[in-house]
């Protein structure tokens, strides 16, 4: 049984990660989100709420008490700011483990049509403070396992498979219950994957953009 705080909580992806966990782990999930009452309890026995903000480093220290392995599924424009929050917060801990959801392209990672495609999309603010973002986890001290998911679909389906950094990107979309699914695994065997920026797309996907552009 493990400690797990989840920042981000109320996120789609997050909220498919607490499922799978309260149906197939016995462990206790702590969750972090701005307004609290977004959020509905589904075991009290072994879920904490927290509210807070994830810029505010004393805050999620306060939140760390206790925890084995923190999970941020964070977004925004300032989400440097919270990579940078979490790091210094954890920092102060002896907790190492973090999980950090990111996006794809980051490292200009996507070859051909849909790289290009994917740059039209992304450029302008976003691809830029998820790659700083990223790179504040990378030079932190931490085990940490960046996921770069292909664009996300609400596809009911687990198929998945993996590149790491320095490997061309491969696939154009990828389903939420699969990113879901693989943060699960790392959290259950968090020695898995571990100082790794990993690439997460359903197989035979590949094309010019998604499927449903």
């Amino acid at each position: 049984m493990a400690n797990v705080l989840i920042l981000g909580a109320n996120g789609q992806i997050a909220k498919l990660v607490e499922k799978q966990l309260l149906d197939q782990t016995d462990h206790h999930l702590t969750l972090f989100l701005r307004n609290a009452s977004r959020l509905k309890v589904t075991d009290p026995k072994r879920e904490t709420v927290v509210e807070g903000d994830a810029t505010d480093k004393q805050a999620i220290i306060k939140a760390l008490d206790g925890i084995d392995i923190v999970y941020a599924n964070l977004s925004g424009k300032n989400i440097e700011d919270e990579a940078k929050a979490v790091v210094g917060a954890i920092d102060r801990t002896t907790l190492q483990r973090l999980i950090w959801i990111s996006t794809l392209g980051i490292y200009d990672e996507v070859p051909g049509n849909f790289g290009k495609w994917n740059h039209q999309q992304l450029d302008g603010g976003y691809l830029e403070t998820y790659a700083a973002a990223a790179k504040v986890i990378e030079n932190s001290d931490l085990d940490y396992t960046i996921i770069r998911p292909a664009w996300l679909s609400n596809k009911d389906i687990v198929s998945y498979e993996t590149t790491q950094k320095g490997e061309a990107f491969k696939g154009t979309e990828v389903s939420r219950k699969s990113i879901a699914d693989f943060v699960v695994s790392l959290i259950n065997d968090p020695s898995q994957e571990i100082d790794h920026s990993v690439g997460v797309n359903q197989p035979n996907t590949d094309g010019d953009k998604p499927s449903w552009y």
